[in-house]
């Protein structure tokens, strides 16, 4: 499914009823009061974490990105970000103990993107298209059978494009599982040709595992491409930019 939206610039405070999915991006890149507004949420663990990333701009994205899902977490449960208590399972994926809210994030450089549903699994990816090396030899590694024979046989021109659909449908897709690469890549596939509906194929080899799942390609911003997964059907998907928090 393709979501060729806008994304207007969002407002807060927001609802999430029952059928609804919403995804928001934000810039990784906030002024230096709003980051440090952001970065005195962070639960302890989040602020040693950053501490060990070597490069400022990492440590602030990663700050930014932590603090705007606090923030945005914090409106929809109608509570202070600061006061969040966020779990992990084995596979680092963070999640809400005892609330039926859903929710996953991603980013590339500075995008960030927060998807929030009720109930159901959600994963979401986003990257900046740009060139890969050895894409080909990715593909070959990684990518289903199919798959690789429909992105070797795409122009060249197009390949960078097509290389990121399906690497972020893919991602997308392992993330709402929950089971992080350890899911085998090659075990699921995707549609992404140039032209085509993003829609999951198969799982395992079965087409009936495949409709239960819904994945949208998302268009956040110039130059980047996105994915989102969700279990079951007929979502109402909302696209919006956080533009201050």
């Amino acid at each position: 499914m393709e979501m060729a939206l806008s994304w207007p610039i969002g407002s807060l405070p927001v609802t999430l009823d029952a059928g609804e999915v919403h995804v928001w991006s934000a810039k990784l890149d906030p002024p230096a009061g709003q980051l440090s507004r952001l970065q005195k949420s962070l639960a302890p663990d989040e602020v040693e974490r950053a501490g060990r990333f070597r490069f400022w701009r990492d440590q602030r994205r990663y700050v930014a990105g932590r603090g705007i899902l606090r923030a945005l977490l914090g409106h929809y449960l109608e509570t202070r970000p600061e006061d969040i208590q966020l779990s992990y399972s084995a596979y680092d994926k963070p999640f809400l103990e005892e609330n039926s809210l859903q929710f996953n994030l991603a980013h590339s450089h500075n995008l960030a993107l927060f998807a929030f549903c009720q109930t159901v699994d959600i994963g979401v990816d986003v990257e900046r298209i740009r060139q890969v090396r050895d894409a080909e030899g990715i593909a070959q590694r990684f990518f289903a059978p199919e798959e690789n024979q429909i992105f070797q046989a795409t122009d060249a021109d197009q390949r960078d494009e097509a290389f990121f659909a399906c690497w972020t449908r893919k991602e997308a897709f392992i993330k709402a599982v929950g089971e992080g690469l350890s899911y085998p890549l090659d075990s699921f596939e995707v549609a992404f040709a140039p032209g085509k509906e993003a829609q999951l194929v198969s799982v395992d080899g079965s087409r009936t595992k495949a409709v239960r799942w819904s994945l949208y390609s998302l268009s956040p911003a110039p130059g980047y491409t996105g994915a989102l997964a969700i279990s079951g059907r007929n979502w109402r998907l909302s696209c919006q930019r956080v533009l201050s928090i």
